[in-house]
């Protein structure tokens, strides 16, 4: 188990149980109080940025809603700067800097050297900047009160369950549960504890043992085979996926057992049949982030374009998107590869149509999945990999792995060519698997609901196998959530 879910399983209780002992009036305090104290586990100074934040965009609600004409705006305007500014400055003033001394190198301009700040990515500033943003425009289109009683609006951008990776709350959704009584209800309880039981599960059992294995992959491609930095790129989709929704459902489940509805997150991302049904199942609070600030008024304004405005609306949204994840070369690319890969569904949508009513639809639906996913794998792999360099090798050996996949004994690759041993990879492999049949199933049945509905001593039994599972790998892992960096 990581350090992170250690902290968190021992700090939840605690908050939890004097949370439904303190009276009503008093438990946006606690929760605040609770939420300062879990953010300051990580570097206590870096509370003052959240606090800066909280007093900014607090202020320009309150007179944002108040005002008319160019003066909102104008409010709007600053609130948004100060949010940007803080972003800019600790995650990609190095960066930019950086790259203006090189081009001005390559130009043989001056060799004046900017100079560098040294220090350590705030926890989680791009989510809680993002959720910050969204208040103020949305008091500023009307679609928020501004929130009067500066502690709850405190607690909204700094509530720890989702304070550090999500999801991106909106104040419609978020704030009037502050204000609300929750009592304590039986079913909620053992609803979130499920969830934040799975969410461990995916994080501790399966991202954590896909991660042992591949992470010296994508540390160091060029010491491993062709065919194993295909396995690797391959694998890869799925510890991230279990790594973040697994953070999500235990944020959701443990706010869920305090009587808090958080939004969800994913969706079932890889039944997706092209990228932009991806993006609609994948880190949802973020797609409908930059859809409803970015995309939307980017579409409007290039509407004149037609079809072509819709295709550089998304290029710069995604642009965007990429930027947000990292100060890095790599998630710029990672972002335009997702703009592209978008616009060629716009583009070819009438033809994908007219594919899909000339052949099988289960045929076309199995393609197009498979075809979603490996596009995805591909573009994950700037996304994991600390710099281009690494990004390009390990593509380019895709298709010499490809040519070499069937030349290779079963045996070899399994176990990456013997990095690993056969029992390690069948485990991961059977791992992997029982996660696509656990969602199959939940998909149409519910399988929360059919395990209720068995015997106390099958229900209990699952329950102590995946708690004996989290138990035995919990030292095996990675140290945090990947998600934690952004």
């Amino acid at each position: 188990m990581s350090f992170n879910s250690i902290q968190f399983f021992l700090f939840f209780p605690i908050v939890t149980l004097i949370y439904f002992l303190l009276p009503y009036k008093f438990r946006w305090l606690h929760l605040l109080v609770a939420s300062c104290v879990f953010y300051m586990y990580f570097i206590p100074k870096y509370i003052l940025i959240l606090f800066f934040t909280i007093v900014v965009d607090y202020i320009a609600g309150i007179y944002i809603e108040s005002s008319q004409g160019h003066k909102r705006k104008l409010l709007l305007t600053l609130s948004i700067m100060a949010n940007v500014g803080v972003l800019c400055l600790f995650k990609y003033y190095n960066f930019f800097i950086e790259n203006i001394e090189s081009a001005m190198h390559s130009l043989h301009m001056s060799s004046y050297s900017f100079p560098v700040l040294k220090y350590i990515l705030p926890l989680g500033l791009s989510f809680h900047t993002f959720q910050a943003m969204s208040y103020t425009i949305e008091v500023y289109r009307g679609n928020q009160k501004a929130e009067r009683h500066v502690g709850i609006y405190a607690l909204y951008v700094m509530f720890y369950p989702q304070l550090v990776a999500g999801p991106i709350e909106r104040p419609q959704n978020l704030l009037h549960q502050f204000h609300e009584e929750h009592d304590f209800v039986y079913a909620d309880v053992l609803d979130g504890l499920k969830m934040m039981l799975w969410g461990l599960f995916k994080k501790v059992v399966i991202a954590d043992s896909i991660g042992a294995v591949i992470s010296p992959v994508f540390n160091a491609p060029h010491s491993f085979s062709a065919i194993s930095i295909l396995i690797a790129v391959i694998l890869f989709p799925f510890q991230l996926y279990c790594d973040f929704s697994g953070y999500s459902d235990i944020a959701l489940g443990s706010a869920k057992v305090m009587g808090f509805k958080l939004m969800r997150n994913f969706n079932f991302p890889f039944i997706a049949q092209n990228m932009s049904d991806f993006w609609r199942r994948w880190h949802i609070s973020l797609s409908t982030w930059l859809n409803d600030y970015l995309f939307t008024p980017l579409s409007i304004s290039f509407r004149n374009w037609g079809k072509w405005g819709i295709i550089a609306a998304l290029n710069i949204t995604f642009l965007i998107a990429g930027l947000w994840h990292g100060a890095n070369w790599n998630f710029i690319v990672f972002g335009v590869l997702n703009g592209i890969a978008l616009s060629y569904d716009v583009l070819s949508r009438k033809f994908r149509k007219k594919m899909a009513s000339s052949i099988s639809k289960g045929v076309y639906s199995r393609v197009s999945i498979v075809l979603t996913f490996l596009c995805w794998a591909i573009m994950l792999v700037f996304f994991r990999s600390g710099s281009m360099a690494p990004a390009l090798y390990m593509l380019k050996q895709m298709p010499i792995a490809i040519a070499k996949l069937f030349n290779h004994s079963i045996v070899n690759v399994l176990t990456f060519n013997g990095a690993i041993t056969l029992v390690q990879s069948v485990c991961i492999l059977l791992l992997v698997i029982a996660l696509q049949v656990a969602e199959y199933f939940q998909r149409k049945i519910n399988l929360v609901s059919y395990l209720d509905r068995n015997p106390l001593v099958i229900r209990w039994g699952v329950y102590y196998l995946m708690i004996a599972a989290i138990i035995c790998l919990a030292n095996a892992g990675e140290p945090t959530f990947i998600y934690f960096q952004f």
